[in-house]
């Protein structure tokens, strides 16, 4: 894996593509008037060559070139299996 792509971690949230997950990735910012802690999703549509991914597994993206109109990620590995 390279140094200088992104790289991210979510949970697969839906895996009815052939060939394509949508992960979601959740942050923690700060509020910047408010200083409460806030959570943002974001979703990533990502390229999973093998369709292992099941929904609810938690996997590490890369960032790689356009492979559709809106996937630029793809799975790199599964961290953890869903139950």
């Amino acid at each position: 894996m390279s140094m200088d792509r992104k790289s991210v971690v979510g949970r697969v949230v839906s895996n009815k593509m052939d060939k394509t997950v949508v992960v979601e990735v959740e942050y923690r910012r700060r509020h910047p008037l408010y200083r409460k802690i806030v959570r943002e999703r974001r979703h990533f549509m990502a390229h999973d060559e093998a369709n292992a991914c099941q929904e609810g597994d938690v996997v590490r993206l890369v960032e790689t070139r356009p492979l559709s109109r809106l996937k630029r990620w793809r799975v790199v590995e599964v961290v953890t299996r869903a139950e």
